[in-house]
Protein backbone atom coordinates (compact mmCIF):
# COMPACT_ATOMS: atom_id res chain seq x y z
CA UNK A 1 0.00 0.00 0.00
CA UNK A 2 1.32 3.44 -0.87
CA UNK A 3 2.20 6.05 1.67
CA UNK A 4 -0.20 8.57 0.21
CA UNK A 5 0.68 12.10 -0.72
CA UNK A 6 1.25 14.44 2.17
CA UNK A 7 -1.28 17.25 2.30
CA UNK A 8 -3.72 15.59 -0.11
CA UNK A 9 -7.06 15.23 1.62
CA UNK A 10 -9.84 12.88 0.64
CA UNK A 11 -12.08 13.62 -2.30
CA UNK A 12 -15.07 11.38 -1.77
CA UNK A 13 -15.96 10.83 -5.42
CA UNK A 14 -12.36 9.97 -6.21
CA UNK A 15 -12.16 7.61 -3.25
CA UNK A 16 -15.30 5.86 -4.49
CA UNK A 17 -13.84 5.54 -7.96
CA UNK A 18 -10.66 4.10 -6.52
CA UNK A 19 -12.65 1.57 -4.54
CA UNK A 20 -14.54 0.51 -7.64
CA UNK A 21 -11.56 0.31 -9.99
CA UNK A 22 -9.82 -1.95 -7.47
CA UNK A 23 -12.59 -4.47 -7.56
CA UNK A 24 -14.69 -3.09 -4.72
CA UNK A 25 -17.77 -2.34 -6.77
CA UNK A 26 -19.17 -5.54 -5.24
CA UNK A 27 -21.23 -4.97 -2.09
CA UNK A 28 -19.16 -3.83 0.87
CA UNK A 29 -19.79 -4.34 4.55
CA UNK A 30 -21.55 -1.36 6.01
CA UNK A 31 -19.53 1.84 5.75
CA UNK A 32 -20.75 4.62 8.00
CA UNK A 33 -20.88 8.12 6.52
CA UNK A 34 -23.23 9.67 9.08
CA UNK A 35 -21.80 12.90 10.40
CA UNK A 36 -19.51 13.48 7.43
CA UNK A 37 -19.74 16.71 5.42
CA UNK A 38 -22.57 16.71 2.88
CA UNK A 39 -20.05 16.51 0.02
CA UNK A 40 -18.87 13.14 1.33
CA UNK A 41 -22.20 11.48 2.03
CA UNK A 42 -23.58 8.83 -0.27
CA UNK A 43 -20.45 8.60 -2.40
CA UNK A 44 -19.06 5.29 -1.15
CA UNK A 45 -20.55 2.06 -2.53
CA UNK A 46 -22.15 0.30 0.45
CA UNK A 47 -24.52 -2.48 1.27
CA UNK A 48 -26.52 -2.03 4.49
CA UNK A 49 -26.03 -5.17 6.51
CA UNK A 50 -27.86 -6.47 9.54
CA UNK A 51 -24.67 -6.74 11.57
CA UNK A 52 -24.43 -5.94 15.25
CA UNK A 53 -20.65 -6.22 15.51
CA UNK A 54 -18.90 -2.86 15.86
CA UNK A 55 -16.91 -1.69 12.84
CA UNK A 56 -13.24 -1.22 12.16
CA UNK A 57 -12.87 2.57 11.87
CA UNK A 58 -10.33 3.72 9.28
CA UNK A 59 -9.30 7.34 9.79
CA UNK A 60 -7.42 8.27 6.63
CA UNK A 61 -7.39 11.43 4.53
CA UNK A 62 -5.23 10.07 1.68
CA UNK A 63 -7.55 8.48 -0.92
CA UNK A 64 -5.04 5.93 -2.24
CA UNK A 65 -4.29 4.59 1.23
CA UNK A 66 -7.95 4.52 2.22
CA UNK A 67 -8.93 2.61 -0.91
CA UNK A 68 -6.10 0.12 -0.47
CA UNK A 69 -7.01 -0.63 3.15
CA UNK A 70 -10.69 -0.96 2.29
CA UNK A 71 -9.81 -3.41 -0.48
CA UNK A 72 -7.87 -5.61 1.97
CA UNK A 73 -10.36 -5.53 4.84
CA UNK A 74 -13.78 -5.29 3.15
CA UNK A 75 -14.31 -9.02 2.66
CA UNK A 76 -14.08 -9.91 6.32
CA UNK A 77 -14.93 -6.82 8.33
CA UNK A 78 -17.59 -4.21 8.80
CA UNK A 79 -15.90 -0.91 7.96
CA UNK A 80 -16.41 2.71 8.86
CA UNK A 81 -14.51 5.69 7.48
CA UNK A 82 -13.59 9.13 8.84
CA UNK A 83 -11.62 11.67 6.87
CA UNK A 84 -10.53 14.14 9.60
CA UNK A 85 -9.62 14.11 13.27
CA UNK A 86 -12.81 15.81 14.41
CA UNK A 87 -14.94 13.40 12.40
CA UNK A 88 -13.00 10.52 13.95
CA UNK A 89 -13.67 11.74 17.50
CA UNK A 90 -17.38 12.07 16.78
CA UNK A 91 -17.56 8.70 15.02
CA UNK A 92 -15.82 6.85 17.86
CA UNK A 93 -18.34 8.13 20.39
CA UNK A 94 -21.27 7.37 18.11
CA UNK A 95 -20.23 3.90 16.97
CA UNK A 96 -17.89 2.44 19.61
CA UNK A 97 -15.73 0.72 16.95
CA UNK A 98 -13.94 -2.55 17.62
CA UNK A 99 -10.65 -1.12 16.32
CA UNK A 100 -9.36 2.27 15.15
CA UNK A 101 -6.75 2.60 12.39
CA UNK A 102 -5.58 6.21 12.72
CA UNK A 103 -3.45 8.12 10.24
CA UNK A 104 -1.03 10.48 11.99
CA UNK A 105 -1.27 13.13 9.24
CA UNK A 106 -4.79 14.56 9.13
CA UNK A 107 -5.94 17.86 7.63
CA UNK A 108 -7.33 19.35 10.86
CA UNK A 109 -6.07 17.78 14.08
CA UNK A 110 -2.70 16.13 14.56
CA UNK A 111 -3.15 12.36 14.73
CA UNK A 112 -1.13 12.24 17.94
CA UNK A 113 -3.57 14.65 19.57
CA UNK A 114 -6.53 12.53 18.46
CA UNK A 115 -4.84 9.44 19.91
CA UNK A 116 -4.17 11.12 23.24
CA UNK A 117 -7.73 12.41 23.39
CA UNK A 118 -9.20 8.95 22.86
CA UNK A 119 -6.78 7.21 25.22
CA UNK A 120 -7.24 9.90 27.85
CA UNK A 121 -11.02 9.50 27.94
CA UNK A 122 -12.32 6.60 30.08
CA UNK A 123 -15.20 6.11 27.65
CA UNK A 124 -12.85 5.31 24.74
CA UNK A 125 -9.50 4.38 26.33
CA UNK A 126 -10.07 0.60 26.03
CA UNK A 127 -10.74 0.67 22.25
CA UNK A 128 -7.67 -0.74 20.43
CA UNK A 129 -5.99 1.97 18.36
CA UNK A 130 -3.20 1.49 15.82
CA UNK A 131 -1.35 4.42 14.28
CA UNK A 132 -0.60 4.60 10.54
CA UNK A 133 2.50 6.67 9.88
CA UNK A 134 5.38 7.23 7.52
CA UNK A 135 8.74 6.25 8.93
CA UNK A 136 9.68 9.92 9.31
CA UNK A 137 6.71 10.65 11.58
CA UNK A 138 6.55 7.76 13.97
CA UNK A 139 8.35 4.95 15.77
CA UNK A 140 7.10 2.11 17.92
CA UNK A 141 8.44 3.88 20.99
CA UNK A 142 6.40 6.95 20.07
CA UNK A 143 3.31 4.79 19.67
CA UNK A 144 3.74 3.40 23.18
CA UNK A 145 4.17 6.91 24.57
CA UNK A 146 1.02 8.13 22.87
CA UNK A 147 -0.90 5.29 24.42
CA UNK A 148 -1.55 3.62 21.07
CA UNK A 149 -1.73 -0.16 20.86
CA UNK A 150 0.63 -0.31 17.92
CA UNK A 151 2.01 1.46 14.88
CA UNK A 152 2.09 0.37 11.24
CA UNK A 153 4.72 2.08 9.12
CA UNK A 154 3.66 3.05 5.62
CA UNK A 155 3.76 1.52 3.08
CA UNK A 156 1.78 -1.25 4.84
CA UNK A 157 1.52 -4.63 3.12
CA UNK A 158 -1.79 -6.48 2.98
CA UNK A 159 -0.35 -9.21 5.18
CA UNK A 160 0.78 -6.75 7.83
CA UNK A 161 -2.62 -5.07 7.87
CA UNK A 162 -4.54 -8.33 8.14
CA UNK A 163 -2.26 -9.66 10.89
CA UNK A 164 -2.59 -6.41 12.84
CA UNK A 165 -6.38 -6.33 12.63
CA UNK A 166 -6.71 -10.02 13.46
CA UNK A 167 -4.49 -9.77 16.53
CA UNK A 168 -6.39 -6.73 17.87
CA UNK A 169 -9.83 -8.25 17.33
CA UNK A 170 -9.21 -11.74 18.76
CA UNK A 171 -10.92 -11.90 22.18
CA UNK A 172 -8.26 -12.11 24.87
CA UNK A 173 -8.30 -12.37 28.62
CA UNK A 174 -7.90 -8.94 30.16
CA UNK A 175 -4.48 -8.34 31.61
CA UNK A 176 -4.11 -7.33 35.24
CA UNK A 177 -3.45 -3.74 34.18
CA UNK A 178 -6.60 -3.68 32.05
CA UNK A 179 -8.65 -4.83 35.04
CA UNK A 180 -6.99 -2.32 37.33
CA UNK A 181 -7.54 0.40 34.73
CA UNK A 182 -11.25 -0.32 34.67
CA UNK A 183 -11.43 -0.40 38.47
CA UNK A 184 -9.57 2.90 38.72
CA UNK A 185 -11.79 4.55 36.13
CA UNK A 186 -14.90 3.19 37.83
CA UNK A 187 -13.70 4.76 41.06
CA UNK A 188 -13.00 8.02 39.27
CA UNK A 189 -16.44 8.03 37.62
CA UNK A 190 -18.17 7.21 40.90
CA UNK A 191 -16.38 10.16 42.42
CA UNK A 192 -18.07 12.37 39.84
CA UNK A 193 -14.79 13.82 38.60
CA UNK A 194 -12.74 16.57 40.12
CA UNK A 195 -14.76 19.07 42.11
CA UNK A 196 -13.10 21.95 40.28
CA UNK A 197 -14.13 20.50 36.92
CA UNK A 198 -17.53 18.82 36.91
CA UNK A 199 -16.94 17.55 33.36
CA UNK A 200 -14.35 15.19 34.84
CA UNK A 201 -11.62 16.22 32.39
CA UNK A 202 -9.29 17.86 34.90
CA UNK A 203 -7.84 14.64 36.41
CA UNK A 204 -7.59 12.90 33.04
CA UNK A 205 -5.83 15.85 31.44
CA UNK A 206 -3.43 16.22 34.35
CA UNK A 207 -2.68 12.48 34.25
CA UNK A 208 -1.87 12.71 30.53
CA UNK A 209 0.57 15.55 31.29
CA UNK A 210 2.14 13.47 34.06
CA UNK A 211 2.53 10.47 31.74
CA UNK A 212 4.27 12.63 29.13
CA UNK A 213 6.62 14.03 31.76
CA UNK A 214 7.33 10.56 33.18
CA UNK A 215 8.27 9.32 29.70
CA UNK A 216 10.57 12.31 29.28
CA UNK A 217 12.15 11.51 32.66
CA UNK A 218 13.07 8.02 31.47
CA UNK A 219 10.23 5.88 32.78
CA UNK A 220 9.46 2.65 30.92
CA UNK A 221 6.33 2.29 28.80
CA UNK A 222 4.77 0.09 31.48
CA UNK A 223 5.49 2.67 34.20
CA UNK A 224 4.14 5.46 32.00
CA UNK A 225 0.90 3.54 31.52
CA UNK A 226 0.62 3.02 35.28
CA UNK A 227 1.04 6.70 36.13
CA UNK A 228 -1.41 7.65 33.38
CA UNK A 229 -4.03 5.75 35.38
CA UNK A 230 -2.81 6.38 38.91
CA UNK A 231 -2.32 10.13 38.58
CA UNK A 232 -5.97 10.63 37.63
CA UNK A 233 -6.87 9.59 41.20
CA UNK A 234 -4.54 12.08 42.90
CA UNK A 235 -7.35 14.19 44.36
CA UNK A 236 -9.89 11.46 45.05
CA UNK A 237 -9.58 12.29 48.76
CA UNK A 238 -11.48 15.51 48.02
CA UNK A 239 -14.60 13.36 48.28
CA UNK A 240 -14.13 13.76 52.02
CA UNK A 241 -13.95 17.57 51.84
CA UNK A 242 -17.20 19.62 51.82
CA UNK A 243 -17.98 21.47 48.58
CA UNK A 244 -18.36 24.65 50.61
CA UNK A 245 -14.60 24.48 51.20
CA UNK A 246 -13.54 23.05 47.83
CA UNK A 247 -15.44 25.66 45.84
CA UNK A 248 -15.04 28.63 48.14
CA UNK A 249 -14.01 31.64 46.04
CA UNK A 250 -12.33 33.40 48.98
CA UNK A 251 -9.22 32.49 50.98
CA UNK A 252 -9.77 29.60 53.38
CA UNK A 253 -9.49 30.30 57.10
CA UNK A 254 -7.12 28.21 59.26
CA UNK A 255 -9.74 25.62 60.17
CA UNK A 256 -10.92 25.25 56.59
CA UNK A 257 -7.33 24.91 55.39
CA UNK A 258 -6.67 22.02 57.78
CA UNK A 259 -9.77 20.27 56.46
CA UNK A 260 -8.64 20.89 52.89
CA UNK A 261 -5.19 19.41 53.56
CA UNK A 262 -6.78 16.24 54.91
CA UNK A 263 -7.68 15.14 51.37
CA UNK A 264 -4.17 13.71 50.94
CA UNK A 265 -4.56 11.27 53.83
CA UNK A 266 -8.16 10.50 52.90
CA UNK A 267 -7.15 9.65 49.33
CA UNK A 268 -4.21 7.55 50.50
CA UNK A 269 -6.40 5.53 52.85
CA UNK A 270 -8.99 4.96 50.11
CA UNK A 271 -6.39 3.55 47.73
CA UNK A 272 -3.72 1.89 49.87
CA UNK A 273 -5.88 -1.08 50.84
CA UNK A 274 -5.72 -2.47 47.29
CA UNK A 275 -2.56 -4.44 46.46
CA UNK A 276 -2.53 -3.93 42.69
CA UNK A 277 0.47 -1.82 41.54
CA UNK A 278 -1.72 0.85 39.97
CA UNK A 279 -3.50 1.49 43.29
CA UNK A 280 -0.29 1.41 45.30
CA UNK A 281 1.19 4.05 42.98
CA UNK A 282 -2.05 6.06 43.16
CA UNK A 283 -1.95 5.93 46.98
CA UNK A 284 1.62 7.25 47.00
CA UNK A 285 0.69 10.08 44.64
CA UNK A 286 -2.44 10.97 46.59
CA UNK A 287 -0.46 11.19 49.83
CA UNK A 288 2.54 13.17 48.61
CA UNK A 289 1.53 15.33 45.62
CA UNK A 290 1.43 18.46 47.83
CA UNK A 291 4.92 17.96 49.24
CA UNK A 292 7.38 20.67 48.15
CA UNK A 293 10.96 20.39 46.97
CA UNK A 294 12.16 22.64 49.81
CA UNK A 295 10.31 20.67 52.51
CA UNK A 296 7.58 23.23 53.21
CA UNK A 297 4.70 21.12 51.84
CA UNK A 298 2.26 18.71 53.46
CA UNK A 299 1.33 16.27 54.91
CA UNK A 300 4.80 14.90 55.86
CA UNK A 301 7.07 17.85 55.09
CA UNK A 302 9.32 15.72 52.85
CA UNK A 303 12.03 17.48 50.82
CA UNK A 304 14.02 16.85 47.65
CA UNK A 305 14.43 13.26 46.55
CA UNK A 306 12.76 11.98 49.71
CA UNK A 307 9.53 12.83 47.91
CA UNK A 308 8.58 9.89 45.64
CA UNK A 309 9.35 10.73 42.01
CA UNK A 310 5.79 9.97 40.93
CA UNK A 311 4.51 12.63 43.34
CA UNK A 312 7.14 15.10 42.13
CA UNK A 313 6.05 14.50 38.53
CA UNK A 314 2.38 14.93 39.37
CA UNK A 315 3.14 18.12 41.31
CA UNK A 316 4.55 19.75 38.17
CA UNK A 317 1.71 18.52 35.94
CA UNK A 318 -0.90 19.51 38.53
CA UNK A 319 0.36 23.08 38.89
CA UNK A 320 0.41 23.62 35.12
CA UNK A 321 -3.04 22.10 34.71
CA UNK A 322 -4.50 24.09 37.59
CA UNK A 323 -3.14 27.37 36.23
CA UNK A 324 -4.38 26.74 32.68
CA UNK A 325 -7.85 25.56 33.78
CA UNK A 326 -10.74 27.87 34.64
CA UNK A 327 -11.62 27.63 38.33
CA UNK A 328 -14.63 28.99 40.24
CA UNK A 329 -12.54 31.89 41.52
CA UNK A 330 -10.49 32.79 38.39
CA UNK A 331 -10.12 32.33 34.66
CA UNK A 332 -7.50 30.08 33.07
CA UNK A 333 -4.07 31.66 32.76
CA UNK A 334 -2.26 31.97 29.41
CA UNK A 335 0.32 29.24 28.85
CA UNK A 336 3.30 31.62 28.86
CA UNK A 337 2.33 33.03 32.25
CA UNK A 338 1.72 29.52 33.62
CA UNK A 339 5.18 28.43 32.43
CA UNK A 340 6.77 31.51 34.00
CA UNK A 341 5.09 30.54 37.27
CA UNK A 342 6.47 26.99 37.03
CA UNK A 343 9.97 28.32 36.44
CA UNK A 344 9.57 30.60 39.46
CA UNK A 345 8.51 27.63 41.61
CA UNK A 346 11.51 25.51 40.60
CA UNK A 347 13.74 24.89 43.60
CA UNK A 348 11.09 25.79 46.15
CA UNK A 349 7.82 24.04 45.34
CA UNK A 350 8.89 21.96 42.35
CA UNK A 351 11.94 19.92 41.36
CA UNK A 352 14.01 22.06 38.94
CA UNK A 353 14.97 19.10 36.71
CA UNK A 354 11.33 18.18 36.15
CA UNK A 355 10.35 21.77 35.41
CA UNK A 356 13.06 21.90 32.73
CA UNK A 357 11.88 18.60 31.26
CA UNK A 358 8.28 19.79 31.27
CA UNK A 359 9.25 22.94 29.39
CA UNK A 360 11.22 20.88 26.87
CA UNK A 361 8.09 18.84 26.01
CA UNK A 362 5.70 21.78 26.06
CA UNK A 363 4.65 21.23 22.40
CA UNK A 364 3.57 17.70 23.36
CA UNK A 365 1.74 19.03 26.43
CA UNK A 366 -0.15 21.53 24.28
CA UNK A 367 -1.08 18.76 21.80
CA UNK A 368 -2.53 16.77 24.69
CA UNK A 369 -4.43 19.82 25.90
CA UNK A 370 -5.86 20.57 22.45
CA UNK A 371 -6.77 16.94 21.80
CA UNK A 372 -8.66 16.50 25.06
CA UNK A 373 -10.46 19.81 24.61
CA UNK A 374 -11.47 18.76 21.07
CA UNK A 375 -12.69 15.43 22.42
CA UNK A 376 -14.75 17.19 25.08
CA UNK A 377 -16.31 19.46 22.44
CA UNK A 378 -17.09 16.47 20.21
CA UNK A 379 -18.67 14.63 23.11
CA UNK A 380 -20.78 17.65 24.00
CA UNK A 381 -21.89 18.06 20.39
CA UNK A 382 -22.86 14.40 20.16
CA UNK A 383 -24.88 14.51 23.39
Amino acid sequence: MGAGRTGETIDASRANALLQCRGLNTPLPMVDTVGLPATHRGTVSIRLMTMTTPPVLIVESHPDDLAAMAQVLAAGHRLSFAWTGREALASVRRQRPALILLDTELPDLDGAAVCRALKGDPDTAAIPLVLLATREHASRKAAAFLGADGCLIKPVSAGQLLDCVKSRLVPQAHTALDANYRDALDMLCSAGGDSHDRAGKHPLRMAAYAAALAESAGWSAEQVNLINVAAALHDIGELGVPDAILLKPLKLDDGEWEIMKSHCLIGHDMLAGKQAPVFQLAATIALHHHEKWDGSGYPAGLAGRDIPEAARIVAVADVFNALTTTRPYRKAWPVDIAMATLRGAAGSQLEPRLVRLFESILPTILEIKAGLEAAQCAQAAAA
